[in-house]
């Protein structure tokens, strides 16, 4: 059996940033396991482009955002890559297309709240203040807006690489196309199984996204999680300049469908997706084929509210959201098996992803974190009742 202070169990955007924050502490006494190859197009931490945001609507999420910059901050300045890109960013609410008994705080007014109590700068801005600062807009009039300078772009695809470079620079290994086929708790450590060995150690951090509860199987833990088939699309616009991420910001539109877009980055090309927009699917029905439904109600959006944003479609990709019941993270060690962390993005994780790593670090190594992540642990009735109802917000 290997000998390992901790294993890694998926190198997606969450286990690569576990993996670099270890390295940092371990050197080469933490090893990285992923099933696939590393880069891979199969799990949510593909692409090029994520959100990134002070403007959060909840208490919990806010409180951590900042220091979500201050970790990719960090990391940019070890490895001298550039993964943060500011563009300002946009919260549009729609209020004549929401069911007022179902938005919550997902709001102008629960953004604004959440903005108000970290003490975070924002804008409030009339729709004629917006499309006069933006004239790509196109508003009826009824709509709220709130605009926060430091939001932008952080580069996922670079970040994981970067992620995965700097911790073999500090020692880590990586296996590659090694699925594991089981995490058993041994004593007090782990034996970790591959198709070609068994693995020993000390800790063990899963972040397998869909294939947690796999993974999981021998622990007796099972999560109660939900499994989306999403998707985003590319548009090639001709309009380069007027989308150029100087000159426009990402955005959420929030009313009958909750959209979010991208200036031109990665392609050039514009990027929209839905977010909760997709069907119920398991790790074996998962496709990697467009929903017309969705590319279609894309495009009418963009026709009304968004014309130059569009050009013809470079192309459409989906992406799976693995999500508890009460759609927040999951970020704790197992209850009856303290030497086992896990993490589960919620499908809204990758701005907070080397954060989100560094805890998982701190949790395998001390067995606590020092960042504010109560809301997050496995204590909590979305994951403990199993009469809970799912209470996913679009």
């Amino acid at each position: 059996m290997g000998n390992h202070e901790v294993i890694v169990v998926g190198c997606g955007g969450l286990g690569s940033a576990a993996l670099y924050w270890l390295s940092r502490e371990v050197g080469s006494s933490v090893l990285g396991i992923e099933q696939f190859r590393l880069g891979h197009e199969r799990s949510a931490s593909q692409d090029h482009s994520r959100i990134i945001r002070l403007a959060q609507h909840q208490s919990e999420y806010a409180a951590i955002a900042s220091r979500a910059y201050e970790t990719w901050h960090e990391v940019e300045v070890e490895s001298g890559q550039r993964l943060v890109l500011k563009t300002g960013g946009l919260v549009i609410e729609a209020t004549d297309e929401r069911d007022p008994v179902k938005v919550g705080t997902r709001n102008v007014d629960g953004y604004v709240a959440a903005l108000e109590e970290r003490g975070f700068d924002y804008e409030l801005l009339s729709p004629d203040e917006l499309m006069s600062r933006w004239p790509q807009f196109r508003l009826k009039g009824t709509e709220r807006a709130v605009y926060q300078e430091d939001s932008g772009i952080v580069d996922a695809r670079r970040a994981n690489a970067t992620h995965v470079a700097l911790a073999r620079a500090h020692g880590a290994e990586i296996l590659e196309e090694s699925p594991v086929r089981a995490v058993r708790p041994n004593g007090e450590g782990v034996e970790v199984v591959t198709d070609e060995r068994t693995y020993f150690a000390d800790r063990v951090v899963v972040a397998s996204d869909m294939w947690t509860n796999a993974v999981l199987r021998e622990t007796g833990t099972q999560i109660p999680l939900t499994v989306t088939q999403e998707q985003v699309t590319y548009y090639a616009t001709p309009n380069l300049r007027e989308f150029s991420r100087q000159r426009f910001p990402v955005f959420m539109w929030h009313g009958a469908h909750n959209f979010y877009g991208f200036p031109v980055y990665g392609e050039v090309a514009t990027k929209l997706g839905q977010h909760m927009g997709g069907h119920e699917v398991t790790v074996e029905s998962r496709t990697f084929e467009p929903d017309p439904v969705r590319v279609k109600r894309y495009r009418d959006f963009l026709s009304r509210h968004v014309p130059g944003f569009l050009g013809p479609e470079l192309y459409t990709k989906t992406c799976p959201y693995t999500i508890p019941p009460d759609q927040n993270f999951v970020i704790d060690t197992l209850p009856e098996h303290p030497q086992i962390s896990v993490a589960i993005g919620a499908g809204h994780a990758f701005k907070f992803a080397s954060l989100i790593g560094r805890i998982l670090s701190e949790l395998a190594l001390d067995g606590a974190s020092a960042y504010p992540i109560e809301a997050f642990r496995f204590a909590r009735p979305a994951i403990t009742d199993a009469t809970f109802q799912k209470t996913f917000h679009a």
